[in-house]
């Protein structure tokens, strides 16, 4: 009789709780705040907000939770994970030292420095002055990111020095103390490295590719993401080994070395370029949509493998090799600026369909848009082409017409139709068009 507290509310979460409901000892997983979209049998939104940890913690206390997964980075860097372990909670999460990787991103430049790992060279500012001093060095496009927590967005890729220019000084306009990291473009590739990290184990799930940029074509605004695809079957086992030497393994070391060892989900987003892979960031936490497509996955039991980790345990994880999993997110028109609330979200029940459900409220006994993104639709296929196909056969003859993607996937399909047609090129050659950083 086992419970389990899942911190958050968005489809990444819903995926978190239906992971751990598929454990046979798991008898019921709350979710704080959780969404009316994910109620089952055995997952219950709580409704306590993500960052009342007082509160939150008081519920695991009284409920007698057995262990907590946070999902979501604010609880993380607010320090949910020190105060649930002087309750004696077990949890799982880096500290509040630790979540510096994704709440601070000067602190992960200086981590990535004293490692000496691979990542696009850059300056930390904090004035207008030194701001423009360091754009005006840069070469173009100019990549600006704020220095603190900006939910997934906090990172704008300026075509000229000009533009660049213009929106920073405004930004200083607003507040002449602003912390910016201004960094080199790096070109190439993206892809998502998962690692769960315990006092003594890692476990690295297989890799994904997610897409940030709101329109087809890698085009408008940079979003918290709409599609993600895994495995990523046309990278060699040799690059996903050599970037996790590289780029997770030193971390992890310099990251002990400071004083802030890490423990939790460490988000290494890498990119690919001529010269090997490189960091773009660190999260703390599992990415969205990126989540819905990897932990379905996992055919070990999701509660023993995490608990493992916290026990300081070596566990053994099994996954599945047959499918590929590609998931679309649905968003409310006029997202990220201006969601519209109160329309129809479709439920969706076919197999090898899953929903996974975020942004939503109630009207009777329908769901209702209630945020930006709504929902991610994964599709389960032995290739990307035919998860791509059968997603958007689905997706495509809703009778709501909420806004979506319609090239998820697009590198994989692509490199499947060159294998097919004899024209297997190397992995660095496609390349034309490229997601932003998150």
């Amino acid at each position: 009789m086992v419970t389990v507290l899942v911190i958050g509310a968005g489809a990444r979460e819903h995926a978190l709780a239906q992971a751990f409901a598929n454990s046979a000892q798991v008898t019921m997983v709350y979710v704080a705040p959780g969404n009316v979209g994910m109620q089952a049998d055995t997952i219950q939104p709580v409704g306590i907000p993500m960052t009342d940890i007082d509160a939150l913690r008081d519920f695991a206390t009284m409920t007698a939770i057995d262990l907590t997964f946070v999902g979501s980075e604010e609880p993380l860097i607010a320090g949910i994970v020190d105060e649930f372990q002087a309750a004696g909670l077990p949890i799982f999460g880096p500290t509040k030292a630790a979540a510096q990787l994704e709440g601070s991103k000067s602190f992960a430049k200086d981590r990535l420095a004293a490692a000496g790992i691979p990542t696009a060279t850059s300056v930390t500012v904090a004035s207008w002055p030194a701001a423009e001093r360091a754009i005006m060095t840069s070469e173009e496009p100019v990549v600006v990111k704020q220095d603190g927590l900006a939910a997934g967005k906090g990172v704008t890729i300026y075509a000229t020095r000009q533009e660049a220019l213009t929106a920073v000084h405004g930004l200083y306009q607003v507040d002449n103390q602003t912390k910016l990291v201004i960094e080199a473009y790096l070109r190439g590739v993206e892809f998502s490295i998962f690692s769960l990290v315990g006092p003594n184990g890692i476990v690295h799930t297989p890799v994904a590719q997610d897409h940030k940029r709101l329109l087809d074509g890698d085009l408008g605004p940079n979003t918290g993401g709409m599609g993600a695809y895994s495995p990523v079957r046309w990278l060699a086992d040799e690059v996903v080994a050599d970037a996790i030497d590289q780029l997770v393994g030193p971390l992890l070391t310099e990251m002990v070395a400071n004083h802030t060892p890490f423990t939790g989900v460490l988000y290494t987003g890498v990119m690919l370029t001529a010269q090997g892979p490189k960091v773009i960031e660190y999260n703390v936490r599992f990415g969205d949509p990126e989540t819905q497509v990897v932990l379905p996955q996992l055919e070990s039991d999701f509660y023993e493998l995490v608990l493992a980790l916290v026990r300081g345990q070596q566990p053994v994880a099994q996954w599945q090799t047959e499918d590929v999993y590609l998931g679309v997110v649905l968003a409310a028109p006029g997202y990220p600026v201006a969601p519209v609330q109160g329309m129809m979200v479709p439920t969706i029940s076919m197999p090898k369909i899953r929903s996974f459900y975020a942004g939503v409220g109630q009207n009777d006994d329908k769901l209702i848009t209630s945020g930006g993104r709504v929902a991610t639709i994964v599709a389960t296929a032995p290739s990307a082409t035919k998860a791509q196909a059968q997603v958007y056969s689905v997706l495509d003859a809703l009778p709501v017409k909420l806004h979506y993607r319609h090239d998820i996937g697009y590198q994989a399909v692509e490199k499947e139709n060159k294998v097919v047609s004899g024209d297997a090129n190397r992995y660095w050659n496609c390349t034309s068009r490229r997601s932003v950083a998150h």
